[in-house]
């Protein structure tokens, strides 16, 4: 898709913070991240959306250990721009500890976070738990209920004994 009629399908903007943070990286990193920019804003890929504060985000894993992501939004272009939408790059970090996430809600000013992925996590109730505790317990054999018939014993003329 190259050649001098090609036409990015996005622009492209950067929080200055973000642009910081790929100067700040390692040289191979900021050479990843800087081609899975590219082929966002060529629409030849995009990354998954967030959950939670940041539903209206997507990530992009920049390595292949998956160790660095790239927190960036769609949004409408500025008037003077000559696209309509524009790839707006909040951040790019470390995944570790979630700090990309941490760094990208502080620079969109979301501070209200009253507990954190890993402490909701560990809060919350495994599924599997509560389904074992919904299950009856097993009660005894009919046969050991008194009042009940007892089943009928199988036996053939060979085994009475006369």
């Amino acid at each position: 898709m190259s050649g001098p009629e090609h036409q990015p399908a996005f622009g492209l903007s950067f929080d200055p913070r973000a642009l910081t943070d790929l100067l700040a990286a390692p040289g191979d990193i900021r050479d990843l991240a800087l081609a899975q920019i590219q082929d966002v804003v060529n629409a030849q890929r995009f990354g998954p959306k967030l959950l939670g504060e940041l539903a209206d985000y997507r990530k992009l894993y920049v390595d292949s250990r998956k160790a660095w992501r790239i927190v960036y939004a769609q949004r409408p272009a500025p008037p003077t721009s000559a696209h309509r939408t524009e790839i707006h790059v909040v951040a790019v970090r470390p995944r570790d500890r979630h700090e990309v996430y941490t760094v990208a809600r502080k620079r969109l000013g979301i501070t209200r976070r009253p507990t954190s992925a890993l402490a909701h996590a560990a809060r919350t109730s495994s599924p599997q738990l509560e389904a074992r505790r919904a299950l009856p317990k097993p009660g005894p054999p009919p046969s050991a209920v008194p009042g009940l018939p007892r089943p009928a014993l199988l036996s053939t003329p060979k085994d009475r004994i006369l």
